[in-house]
């Protein structure tokens, strides 16, 4: 639970700028990524580091490589919301999130000429930025804090938006094929409509117990 200057719970737009104070730690995050992206207990590392709630004797907290191939699987919009899990690692829209930057990585792996190319690396940038501000909001298991997962699911969103774009801008430089494009497209959607849809649940929610944003 954040330290208000007041009892009641903040609302999103409060959240937002207080967030806007803390962007190095997505910049943290996205730096624990890259260093153990290929660990094993890479999960409970970050989480550690990040100083996020963790427990390390959760065996699904280390993934599996099945796991990470299981991405093309069709993730129903209930499945995104009503995960109800004790980590932010096991929940399905952080797991499609992450298997997004693991599917970019591979993507710049088949092509060299991808790694210094502007709209690629904001593709990637802005991917592993989702993912971070997703880890964020799921990270509060008791929804104790709706305001701040909200404005966290917000930020998340607009990350996804960019790298979207960002997609569209290699299809059209032909830095990518469509066949890349097209798989790549699938997989920035089912993030962002994971996200709305969960923006959404939260928003009922907040409505809920405090009657207006």
């Amino acid at each position: 639970m954040a330290e208000h200057d007041s009892d009641r719970a903040w609302n999103e737009y409060e959240w937002e700028r207080f967030l806007q104070q803390q962007d190095q730690k997505t910049e943290k995050y996205m730096e624990l990524l890259e260093k153990y992206i290929d660990d094993p207990r890479r999960d409970e590392i970050v989480a550690r580091e990040m100083g996020w709630c963790h427990s390390k004797d959760d065996p699904a907290s280390e993934w599996q490589d099945e796991e990470v191939e299981s991405e093309e699987e069709d993730l129903a919009p209930a499945d995104l919301i009503n995960d109800c899990t004790e980590t932010f690692e096991q929940h399905v829209l952080y797991r499609a999130s992450f298997n997004l930057t693991i599917w970019i990585d591979r993507l710049f792996d088949t092509n060299g000429a991808l790694q210094n190319d502007p709209a690629a690396v904001k593709l990637a940038t802005h991917a592993a930025v989702a993912a971070a501000k997703l880890a964020a909001a799921l990270s509060d298991e008791e929804a104790e804090e709706l305001g701040m997962t909200i404005a966290y699911l917000k930020r998340s969103l607009k990350a996804i938006t960019v790298a979207m774009d960002a997609a569209a801008q290699l299809l059209a430089e032909k830095s990518i094929t469509r066949g890349q494009h097209g798989a790549l497209q699938q997989r920035l959607f089912q993030v962002r409509d994971g996200i709305i849809l969960l923006m959404g649940e939260f928003r009922g929610e907040w409505l809920r117990r405090y009657g207006s944003l």
